[in-house]
């Protein structure tokens, strides 16, 4: 697709458009921009992740969450661990990134999409940093809802592993404009320079910090937000955070009708 100007919500005098993805054809994404994550793998969620929950149909990319019972394939009785102690998979969906194929250092990334947030559904627009464990490779959560609550969130690092520094908002949804606020598409956005992130829905700032405050806390002076980081969309249920999806009827959409970045013209 060729966005015409009319179209071009994210850039100005300043930026120009270096990729998208506006997911005309319908079937399976792009594997020249997307990569899947498989199985169970972080915050103790209940879907199991696989490809054929996330498709292309009328210009949008769906990832569908599924009520699903099957075996899981990684089963282990006597397993302590979350991710194989399950016998069972309740239900499925899908988290694709960039990870293999795109990344950035610095810009504009936008995405404009429907959420849905039923009970105990979470899902993201987010990005990691290339190098480093996490969380000391930084992170930056563009969107991300659960509980009734939009979050804007940017981590990095700390002296002990897998503890993060969290800068993060939280906007409840009751609070924006709209009683149908859900029902209707919205546009996120991230500005990163090397001076701070800036974090946006529907123009309207949720979150900023200074790069200069997002220095790893572990002697190292690393600053993840100085290194290419990737794209990743998901739809998350339950886990952690994400809250019960028990009296939620599936199947439930994420509905993303384009994602861009643009970055400052030399």
């Amino acid at each position: 697709m060729t966005i015409t100007k009319a179209q071009d919500k994210g850039s100005n005098g300043s930026y120009e458009l270096v990729w998208s993805d506006e997911f005309d054809k319908d079937g399976a994404p792009d594997t020249a921009n997307w990569q899947f994550e498989k199985g169970f793998v972080r915050n103790h969620e209940l879907q199991w992740y696989q490809p054929e929950n996330a498709y292309c149909k009328d210009g949008k990319l769906i990832i569908e969450a599924r009520n699903e019972h099957v075996l899981n394939p990684g089963y282990l009785a006597e397993s302590t661990d979350w991710r194989t102690n399950r016998k069972y998979i309740d239900y499925t969906s899908a988290s694709l990134n960039t990870a293999h194929a795109k990344k950035w250092l610095y810009g504009r990334m936008v995405m404009r999409a429907r959420i849905d947030t039923a009970a105990g559904l979470w899902p993201a627009f987010w990005t990691l940093g290339e190098k480093g464990q996490w969380p000391s490779n930084g992170e930056i959560d563009i969107m991300e809802y659960y509980r009734g609550k939009l979050l804007a969130n940017i981590a990095c690092g700390t002296n002990t592993a897998y503890k993060a520094k969290w800068y993060s908002n939280t906007t409840p949804i009751k609070n924006l404009k709209g009683k149908n606020w859900s029902k209707h598409f919205h546009t996120w956005r991230m500005d990163w320079d090397s001076t701070a992130i800036s974090l946006f829905v529907d123009d309207s700032l949720l979150n900023r910090v200074e790069l200069k405050d997002l220095v790893n806390q572990d002697g190292t002076e690393i600053n993840p937000f100085k290194q290419p980081h990737y794209i990743l969309v998901n739809l998350a249920l339950g886990g952690d955070n994400g809250g019960n999806p028990s009296h939620t009827t599936f199947p439930r959409k994420y509905e993303i009708d384009y994602i861009r970045v643009y970055q400052k013209k030399d």
